[in-house]
């Protein structure tokens, strides 16, 4: 069974940092690639960021570029989101995303991050 663990929200200022993790494990195919979505309250989940597993593109939300940088380890099966510059509107609940080779979609029960002004 996958299990996708988040890791390293809180509460933060505008302006700080904070980095979030995520370990996978209990999958059977490979892993195609990996990302962050969050949602706020009231609000629909979004896209964040993505990182493919071989070769290692990164994709970015627009609202985050410039800011959040994704990143991955493959020998841990984790992926990584450092969150620089934060701002109000990142409060949201962020989680985990996993999609295998054959297409299995896979999702961590995310990690509170609130900003406050």
């Amino acid at each position: 069974q996958v299990q996708l663990v988040e890791s390293g929200g809180g509460l933060v200022q505008a302006g700080d940092s904070l980095r979030l993790s995520c370990a996978a494990s209990g999958f059977t195919f490979s892993i195609d690639h990996m990302g962050w979505f969050r949602q706020a309250p009231g609000k629909e989940r979004e896209f964040v960021a993505a990182i493919t597993w071989n070769g290692g593109s990164t994709y970015y939300a627009e609202s985050v570029q410039g800011r959040f940088t994704i990143s991955r380890d493959n020998a841990k099966n984790a992926v990584y989101l450092q969150m620089n510059s934060l701002k109000p509107e990142d409060t949201a609940v962020y989680s985990c995303n996993l999609e295998d080779v054959l297409g299995g979609d896979y999702w961590g029960k995310g990690t509170l991050v609130t900003v406050s002004s």
